[in-house]
């Protein structure tokens, strides 16, 4: 399979992910000259890690799994196209299709759920009151393709960065007032 850019290549394996119910990550980038030469990912659950807490008192014990699922994406030099060389599509782990929009790869808010955050926020309304209001709105949690968390990470993110920027200006503007007073 050939692909016109890595990104095209990610996005394919992305999308493929969310429907066998996996979320996946960047494993490693080669690169010669500073370009991309090939690249590996992987299931999320790949690799194992050790941990100081014991696994009877993590809240997520099979984080880890040593999952073999990946592909290496590759470049052709002489035509610029980029394709798939190998795929392991076996994983170690059961894979839920039907949970697989809440994994945090695959939630995202949609426009109309930005712009409403955005005027809840310039007006005070808690990001808390918020989501619920979008609770309220779906008929349950499980209508919804985001958690609380995620509105109150595009709140911090976008919206008070926004109002950060815009007070940056407003206090240089300041400046250049008293500079001409005096």
């Amino acid at each position: 399979m050939t692909f016109n850019t890595l990104e095209d290549a990610a996005k394919f394996y992305k999308d493929y992910s969310k429907a066998v119910g996996f979320s996946i990550r960047v494993r490693s980038t080669n690169k010669k000259r500073n370009k991309i030469k090939n690249q590996l990912i992987t299931c999320s659950r790949e690799g194992k890690w050790k941990s100081k807490i014991s696994p009877t008192k993590k809240t997520n014990p099979s984080a880890g799994l040593n999952c073999p699922a990946r592909i290496y994406i590759h470049i052709l030099k002489d035509i610029g196209v980029w394709f798939i060389s190998k795929v392991v599509l076996h994983h170690s782990h059961p894979c839920c299709r039907n949970q697989a929009e809440m994994l945090k790869q695959h939630r995202e808010l949609s426009m109309f759920v930005r712009r409403t955050i955005e005027n809840n926020e310039e007006v005070g309304i808690r990001p808390g009151k918020t989501y619920q209001s979008f609770v309220a709105a779906a008929g349950g949690h499980r209508e919804l393709n985001f958690i609380e968390k995620d509105v109150r990470n595009y709140i911090t993110r976008e919206v008070r960065n926004v109002l950060e920027l815009d007070d940056a200006k407003e206090f240089g503007k300041y400046l250049l007032r008293m500079k001409e007073k005096n």
